[in-house]
């Protein structure tokens, strides 16, 4: 991955997990950006970060009683700014077929929301198969551990583990899944488990860094990369 990973699009320049932020990414020459993948009521599998529809789209309740037509019929884009207006929620094979046409890389974060996890990976594998998305420009991970699990049963894509603070047994969890990088917030994370992470082998990224001071620091850590809101504050 690329030092600057562009948070879900670019979440500071564009509405987050949509199609216009995908092609904002773009736009500014990142390579890499994170975008959630998570599930509808029916089963389709959307670009969305939060278990309910209010912070992000004109509607209002949780994101798992609503089907794809209800949701098609929701504004995404105005409550970040007129510019956005009309803006859709994307399928994951929208925003898969996208980011391929502009030849992004992409980390996707499986986000259950209580939703059904192995509903929830099935339908990622399906969309990444149908999409004929490279392995060479993806990444999946997540918080939750058991996803994870699901997720290599049933894939050879490469996975990052992500936690909020490094817990005692990462080492452990990474083996499980065979993961190849570790992602922490950038708030929690102190030198010393930064240099355990990397002399463990794994390629270390922080999350969400929008801080050219705080980003300096950690790539002096040996990070290799951070999820940036606004890539261009990084200089």
């Amino acid at each position: 991955m690329d030092s600057a990973i562009g948070h879900r699009g670019v979440a500071a320049l564009a509405p987050e997990n949509t199609l216009a932020g995908i092609q904002k990414a773009a736009d500014l020459g990142l390579k890499w950006i994170e975008l959630d993948v998570t599930l509808l009521g029916d089963g389709t599998s959307v670009m969305f970060h939060d278990p309910r529809i209010n912070r992000t789209t004109s509607g209002r309740g949780h994101l798992k009683n609503n089907t794809l037509d209800q949701l098609s019929t929701l504004d995404a884009g105005s409550w970040f700014s007129s510019d956005f207006a009309g803006e859709k929620v994307p399928t994951l094979i929208e925003a898969l077929t996208l980011i391929k046409k502009l030849n992004l890389s992409l980390n996707l974060e499986l986000k259950p929301n209580r939703c059904d996890l192995k509903l929830l990976v099935e339908e990622v594998v399906a969309a990444l198969e149908a999409a004929e998305f490279s392995d060479e420009q993806l990444l999946v991970s997540s918080f939750n551990h058991k996803a994870l699990v699901l997720f290599r049963a049933k894939s050879g894509s490469r996975i990052g583990c992500l936690f909020e603070s490094l817990p005692r047994n990462w080492k452990h969890k990474a083996r499980q899944v065979d993961a190849k990088t570790i992602h922490v917030n950038a708030r929690k994370l102190k030198e010393k488990k930064a240099l355990e992470i990397k002399d463990a082998g794994y390629e270390l990224y922080c999350y969400t860094v929008n801080d050219k001071v705080l980003a300096d620091q950690l790539k002096d850590w040996g990070v290799d990369g951070v999820f940036t809101d606004n890539p261009g504050v990084l200089g």
